[in-house]
């Protein structure tokens, strides 16, 4: 007797609360509410899919459109944007006008029809995918949709969403879209461990204000009573109450557990795993083999692979088919089948032998290489690696990462490659003859560069040289080349990219000319980040001729990006922008996106040394929308671009356009770049009072002073003893100086900060300081700022930028000087110095620091007796704080909005069940002893447990355990 609930128990308030969000409710030709998306949260089993089954039914009553997409736990073997691959399959059969219509618009977006991407498909277009076309062409498709009927979309299963699919949702909750769309994401809970990469992304998705979160939590009790009664009438109390105990609220349980105490023997089992497979237990043979068979696919399998991986003739097939899905096993679709839970499949997976699961994906490779069944690149990997298949595995992984990066997935392109250059350690491995290994590494570099992943693309390619035969010169000069470009985006490592470029130009002395004028072009660029003008102006002049010479339209617009960049220190503003579109348009016209990142980043930091907000923000926004386009946001200059736009918003106090535009940094994005972008992010956070890390991306202090220059000053703020703040300063100052060498300028910002830290610290310490020390730690740190001002005599002229934060120096020093002398009256000379701060700062145009130094400058004038003044000025701050939202500085300003939140505040909202778990947590208790005492499972308790660590802003279960007594959170 199979059992499936039809009936949807104890989940009334979150329909309800769906439909209100979405606007459900209206009917078609009605308002439809703004364009509000849902993430939709709970553990797996927990009743989310029967939920989202019910939104669908509902909406569909009203008029609207519901297509579903689903993402899959494909391990490894990620395919892009699978999901909305699914989505435009659907509308290919259903609306192919649509499809057509939007396509003419958004030729790119064709790349994400299956057809395309399966195996003896005609091969993609040369060239990589416009991936903000083919963005901007998913957005256009649901608006085309929506101007019919309101659109809800369903993305299932979210948790397994590859990266690039993470990003264009990303896209869509940022972007307002025309007409009534509704999008819900749903994840698993339980799954989002500490470092998964969904878990930032769901907190920054949750700050749009597009977005709201949906939680779907364990039934109670009487619930539970409920569905077990409707499910099975005949049930004892005992039983009842059993199931009850058993299933902890999970409505797949429930079912599960209502099927094995319906049976014959009308039994549960103990282990939970036993109870999942008593369905299987009670199909025939055939029908069992089938669905073991199916469980090797995933969640889902088409009709013709299954007949292919399976001896059944037709007949035989569709009965054993028939079993599976009327004992809800399986689900039966338009041509494919998936299982009615995905941890139904999980369970059937895991009980098969290991010898059963080598020989079930051999017949899948064996299928899907012969043709016999229509599958992907990727597909075939998988099974071939899982079959133990390694020499298919190796092309189908190389054909995978070439195909991924064909339509703007370089993160999935690089997994893909990178175990294909695993499996040719190997020397059993063979490649096609029109195949290389060098090509592999070329490529897996280039995929890792895209995606962000700096310094494991510098490994790759070392791995490769140590793995090279030392007879060919041009292969290793084509690999050195490639690792010394690498090399050339970090400021600080074991190798010198000088060193290794010039080892790639001696290797390269006899190579053909495409090669030898790459290696040379690459060369002049790693000359040029050293600074070593003169050597990179020799060098790019012959790489420039030769490849005028022999027609390589791409080097030589590298070549001239390069020069003309190199003369943005060396000549006017002026002049130096007036150059820069011709090298720009050079760049466009021979395809070389590189050069024209770069050409069109440096001309955006022209505008930014000047304080030109307005063109750097635009320029700054076109770098940025490029490399979206190309699907590399992570690639070279293009997260660079995102990081400088950031930071403009930033210093022109917008800062939520700022918080959206850094959303795309989460765990799991390339660690460099996630550094980067967070930094700003967490000054930002710092600014309106948010908690953020005393120790923030250390690790990537040596790897990039940008992390290092923007986490020191946050760092610097969030110290509470002078002690700390000055350890902190060093530490920095340590790590810039081994980035970018003594009298770096960046030093005067550091400085500076420093200071008036240590200024703010002493106006509020309760015990006395030691001022003769602080006295001479500001002399060093007022010496540090000026060896960066004589580093730079024989350089351009400081912009507003260097001007404000080195008035701010000398403003700062007197401040604290005056302090430890008692701060009586002020002297003439220390109002003068925050009068030039503050008109520097007012040049600068930074909003928060400008209404910093006027709160400062305006309790020093209150202090001298010029209170009118003072009055004005703190007006002036309060006013940008109030816009800014800065709590801090409204707390200075003595201006606390009711409800504003504090650091100390008590107030966590911590559910019942998590302040149970946290007293244990605070007893000693380990996980598994707590999931034993509260009848859980030990994975649900350290989801709570991170949880609660998260909520507390603790780093260990030791520091939870001590906020808690400390707030009195503990009973």
């Amino acid at each position: 007797m199979a059992h499936a609930s039809r009936i949807l128990v104890g989940r009334d308030a979150e329909l309800e609360e769906l439909s209100s969000l979405l606007g459900v409710a209206a009917r078609a030709g009605s308002p439809a509410g703004p364009g509000v998306h849902v993430l939709l949260s709970g553990d797996a089993g927990v009743g989310k899919t029967r939920l989202l089954s019910e939104l669908a039914e509902r909406a569909q009553g009203t008029g609207w459109q519901v297509y579903v997409g689903h993402c899959l736990d494909l391990g490894e073997s990620a395919l892009p944007y699978l999901p909305f691959s699914e989505l435009l399959d659907r509308l290919a059969d259903e609306l192919p006008e649509v499809v057509e219509q939007v396509g003419r618009t958004y030729p790119d977006l064709g790349r994400l029809q299956p057809v395309r991407r399966l195996l003896g498909a005609t091969a993609p277009e040369s060239g990589d995918a416009d991936r903000m076309q083919l963005f901007e062409g998913v957005q256009a498709l649901l608006e085309a949709l929506a101007a019919q009927t309101p659109l809800l979309l369903v993305i299932e299963d979210v948790h397994w969403a590859d990266q690039s699919t993470r990003d264009l949702l990303t896209f869509l909750f940022t972007r307002p879209l025309n007409g009534p769309v509704g999008i819900v994401a749903s994840y698993r809970t339980d799954d989002l461990h500490r470092r998964h990469p969904l878990r930032r992304q769901v907190a920054e998705w949750s700050r749009l204000p597009a977005v709201s979160r949906v939680s779907v939590g364990p039934l109670g009790d009487d619930d539970v009573r409920t569905l077990v009664v409707a499910l099975d009438p005949a049930a004892t109390d005992s039983e009842v109450t059993h199931i009850v105990e058993r299933a902890e609220g999970n409505a797949f349980f429930v079912e599960e557990l209502v099927g094995a105490v319906s049976g014959p023997d009308r039994w549960i089992h103990d282990e939970l795993a036993d109870v999942l497979l008593v369905r299987l237990d009670r199909l025939d043979d055939p029908a069992r083999d089938l669905v073991r068979t199916a469980s090797a696919a995933g969640r889902k399998v088409t009709h013709p692979l299954l007949a292919a991986v399976t001896d059944l003739t037709d007949d035989a097939l569709d009965d054993a088919l028939r079993q599976a899905v009327e004992s809800h096993v399986l689900v039966a679709g338009e041509g494919e089948y998936w299982f009615r839970h995905a941890l139904l499949g999980e369970a059937v997976y895991d009980d098969l032998l290991p010898g059963q699961r080598v020989r079930v994906h051999a017949r899948y490779v064996t299928a899907l290489r012969s043709g016999s069944a229509p599958g992907t690149a990727a597909e075939l990997a998988r099974h071939a690696r899982l079959a133990h298949d390694l020499d298919t595995a190796l092309i189908a992984s190389i054909r995978a990462g070439d195909e991924a990066a064909a339509i703007g997935g370089p993160e999935e392109a690089a997994v893909h490659l990178e175990y294909a250059l695993q499996l040719l350690a190997d020397p059993q491995r063979r490649l096609p003859d029109d195949e290389s290994p060098v090509r592999v590494a070329e490529a897996t570099v280039d995929a890792l560069l895209g995606a962000g992943h700096t310094e494991r693309a510098v490994r790759v390619a070392q791995d490769a040289l140590d793995r090279l035969p030392g007879s060919c010169a041009a292969d290793r000069a084509r690999l050195l080349t490639a690792q010394a470009v690498s090399l050339g985006m970090l400021d600080h490592t074991e190798y010198d990219a000088v060193s290794v470029s010039t080892e790639a130009v001696a290797a390269s002395e006899d190579a053909e000319p495409p090669l030898r004028a790459r290696v040379l072009a690459n060369h002049t660029q790693i000359l040029s980040w050293a600074d070593r003008r003169e050597e990179a102006e020799q060098f790019g002049l012959e790489a420039l001729a030769m490849a005028e010479r022999h027609n390589l339209p791409r080097i030589a617009s590298a070549v001239v990006t390069t020069l003309s960049s190199a003369d943005r220190t060396r000549t006017s503003p002026e002049r130096f922008r007036a150059m820069m579109p011709a090298a720009i348009e050079r760049a466009v016209v021979s395809g070389n996106i590189g050069a024209e990142l770069q050409a069109r980043f440096i001309l955006a930091r022209s505008y930014e040394d000047e304080a030109d907000w307005p063109a750097a923000e635009r320029a700054f926004r076109e770098v940025v929308r490029r490399g979206e386009q190309l699907g590399r946001p992570w690639a070279p200059y293009a997260f660079e671009a995102r990081h400088q736009l950031a930071w403009v918003y930033y210093v022109g106090g917008r800062w939520d356009e700022a918080l959206a535009l850094l959303a795309i940094a989460v765990p799991g994005a390339p660690a460099l770049p996630y550094a980067s972008l967070d930094a700003v992010r967490l000054s930002i956070r710092q600014g309106r009072g948010e908690p953020v890390p005393t120790r923030i991306h250390r690790s990537q202090w040596e790897v990039d002073g940008i992390v290092a220059a923007f986490s020191s000053a946050t760092e610097i703020r969030a110290t509470s003893s002078t002690v700390a703040a000055i350890r902190a300063y060093d530490d920095a100052l340590a790590a810039l100086t081994r980035a970018w060498g003594p009298g770096f300028a960046a030093g005067v910002r550091l400085a500076a900060t420093t200071l008036g830290h240590l200024a703010d610290l002493v106006a509020a310490a309760d015990t006395p300081v030691d001022p003769a020390a602080l006295a001479e730690t500001a002399d060093r740190l007022v010496e540090n700022a000026a060896v960066a001002v004589r580093h730079h005599e024989d350089g351009p002229a400081w912009g507003p930028e260097g001007v404000a934060w080195l008035s701010r120096v000398g403003a700062e020093e007197l401040r604290l000087r005056w302090l430890l002398d008692g701060g009586s009256a002020p002297e003439a000379a220390l109002v003068a110095a925050w009068r030039a701060a503050e008109a520097s700062f007012s040049s600068f145009g930074h909003l928060h620091e400008l209404a910093i130094v006027r709160a400062t400058y305006a309790a020093v004038l209150r202090a001298a007796g010029d209170l009118d003044a003072a009055r004005a000025l703190a007006d002036q701050a309060r006013a940008a704080a109030r816009e800014l939202g800065a709590q801090p500085l409204l707390r200075a300003l003595g201006d606390v909005p009711a409800g504003a939140p504090t650091e100390a505040t008590n107030t966590v909202a911590l559910t019942g069940r998590e302040r149970e778990i946290l007293a244990l947590v605070a007893d000693g208790r380990s996980n598994g002893e707590i999931g034993k005492q509260l009848f859980i499972s030990t994975k649900t308790v350290s989801v709570h447990v991170s949880n609660i660590l998260a909520k507390l802003g603790a780093a260990s279960r030791t520091e939870a355990a001590a906020i808690a007594r400390r707030r009195g959170l503990l009973e």
